[in-house]
């Protein structure tokens, strides 16, 4: 067994890993960029080696810097964790070459599965039921106009190796094709290097089932059941449970045998996910994770199987701990994704620092977080602050567990998806177990999801400063919370304790854009990716103005009124802040 083994990441995941190994007696070596000094994945493990600037490419990207890190550390082995360069076969490689195990499959595995076209090619071949459409990329809108055609609209334009939302793009009708193959290209180029797009038919209302499996160099291949994944914005998740509401025992057998055939097709090794469309009683294999999931956690609830754990077991060359007539599903779970993001507003990525931070507890609930207050969910990151997780007996009981922990979290100077998980929860789609893309695509519904806020109080004599104050009070032996608001005190005392200062009130217009502002202010920061308006040019309400990337999401940001443009403060690759006016549409 390893002595020591390096965490290729920082959050969450790189805590969750951290945790396992001190389980298994294993020390930990934590890399971090200058940004991520303070962070707590760092303070976490035993060792940590600053590997370059908050920029990706220069940190938790750079293979060199990693290897290097792990042979002055005297690490063995590597734990990719999820994203950065858990899917890289090229990192693989290099690992194998600096004579270091890197914990994951092997990179012929990555190579295989990470071509989401390979994949459908090897799965078909394999008797393994796919989407209809195309097994190898378009080599130009031309050839992507006819894999469209033959797969019959509406259609999915997809990254050839994105994955996890990013270079997906859909076309409902032919003349939607070129701009959702453009916008595909440029994620995949983006996120993954690799700007080749294929097509396949876009399966408009699929329940997004996916399947764990677990594989060892024994020749073990073993499946833990699903996990249903269909609450997603951008399709990306945010809403995950185990097992699936829609899945009967029979499914679950023969999605099973799908996951380990497609595992074993591949000579697949270590934790991996065979993500798939549940259409009624069918199923198609839609493409296979060669890492660890985001959401591996409700199926560690339901089984009681540490899958960072067997990953460990696999890569030190050990068989893996159980077989599958040991894997028993037990009550249900859900994970709920804590993103700093404003459902309200699109989905918008909202960072900023986190001024009070409780997590919640009690029985069945578990928090994979990376953050404490002080922290900052910064900009050049995911948005996600943690993952919430409750189990309990079926799923409705663990539904009344999930929304009595999220009425327990508390993420002070942060806008989160806490009140969107609230809400969506307590409808009556949720109940049913349906996939509530209505709800998810209803701007008017998730603006009722927006945080609360405090009234503003009555403005003050020019110049007087406001102060609220939170005090308990008792009457007639029951207490009361009261909050009072009023003039700071004479000669600048500091408020009770408990209390907050309430934010000025404006008193000029400006922030948010509306129909009788001319300006359209950013709602995010980040870097222009696209500009598709020239100044003087006539637009309607609603049009694209510009698209900005923000915490790895393409954000597109429409004109807020009809008229002419007659400012346009944006170019393509530039940066902006939030706030900062894009555009003047008068």
């Amino acid at each position: 067994m390893f002595e020591k083994v390096l965490i290729a990441n920082r959050g969450e995941i790189a805590i969750r890993v951290a945790r396992t190994l001190k389980e298994m007696g294993i020390g930990s070596v934590a890399v971090y960029s200058e940004i991520d000094r303070d962070a707590p994945h760092v303070r976490e493990a035993d060792e940590a080696f600053l590997i370059g600037p908050a920029v990706p490419a220069e940190s938790y990207l750079n293979i060199p810097k990693i290897i290097e890190a792990a042979k002055e550390a005297g690490a063995k082995a590597i734990h990719p964790g999820y994203g950065f360069l858990a899917e890289n076969a090229d990192f693989a490689r290099a690992c194998d070459e600096a004579g270091i195990v890197f914990i994951g499959p092997p990179p012929e595995a990555i190579e295989s599965m990470g071509s989401k076209t390979r994949a459908r090619e090897i799965m078909a071949e394999a008797g393994v039921p796919i989407v209809p459409g195309a097994t190898e990329p378009a080599k130009d809108v031309e050839a992507a106009k006819q894999q469209a055609e033959d797969a019959g609209y509406p259609v999915a334009c997809k990254a050839a190796g994105g994955g996890g939302g990013k270079g997906f793009r859909v076309a409902m009708t032919p003349d939607d094709l070129e701009e959702a193959s453009e916008g595909a290209a440029r994620e995949g180029e983006k996120f993954v290097s690799d700007d080749r797009v294929y097509v396949e038919r876009y399966l408009e209302d699929p329940r997004h089932v996916e399947v764990q499996v677990l594989a060892d160099s024994q020749g073990n291949v073993i499946h833990l059941g699903e996990r249903d994944c269909s609450i997603q914005r951008r399709h990306q998740k945010v809403i995950e449970e185990a097992p699936g509401p829609r899945v009967d025992a029979e499914m679950r057998e023969r999605i099973g045998k799908i996951a380990t055939d497609a595992a074993a097709a591949v000579g697949y090794r270590g934790a991996g996910t065979v993500e798939g469309m549940q259409v009624g009683d069918e199923y198609f294999f839609l493409e296979m994770n060669t890492r660890v999931q985001v959401e591996h956690c409700v199926t560690e609830m339901v089984t009681g199987i540490d899958i960072v754990r067997e990953q460990v077991l696999v890569a030190a060359g050990e068989p893996l701990s159980v077989g599958q007539d040991d894997v028993e599903l037990r009550g249900h779970a859900i994970e709920c994704r804590i993103n700093a993001e404003a459902a309200h507003k699109k989905f918008a990525p909202a960072p900023g620092a986190i001024t009070t931070y409780r997590e919640p507890a009690g029985p069945g609930v578990r928090v994979d977080s990376g953050v404490e207050a002080g922290s900052e969910v910064t900009p050049m990151y995911d948005p996600m602050v943690a993952k919430l997780i409750v189990w309990d007996v079926d799923r409705e009981h663990a539904t009344r567990r999930m929304l009595r922990a999220l009425g327990e979290y508390e993420v002070g100077g942060l806008t989160t998806l806490i009140p969107f998980h609230k809400a969506i929860l307590a409808t009556e789609q949720w109940a049913n177990g349906e996939t509530c893309r209505d709800l998810m695509e209803d701007r008017d519904w998730l603006k009722t999801t927006a945080p609360e806020q405090a009234a503003a109080p009555a403005e003050a004599e020019e110049g007087a400063e406001l102060v609220a104050r939170d005090y308990k009070v008792e009457v007639s032996g029951k207490l009361f919370d009261v909050k009072v608001i009023g003039e700071a005190a004479v000669g600048g005392a500091a408020p009770a304790a408990g209390a907050a200062r309430p934010p000025k009130r404006e008193r000029k217009s400006g922030g948010g854009a509306s129909a009788s502002s001319e300006s359209l202010p950013s709602p995010l920061q980040g870097t222009v990716l696209k500009v598709a308006v020239e100044q003087g040019a006539e637009v309607s309400e609603g049009d694209l103005i510009c698209v900005i990337e923000a915490m790895k999401m393409e954000n597109e940001i429409a004109a807020h009124r009809s008229g002419k443009v007659t400012a346009l403060n944006v170019s393509e690759g530039a940066a902006v802040s939030s706030g900062d006016v894009l555009a003047v549409i008068e």
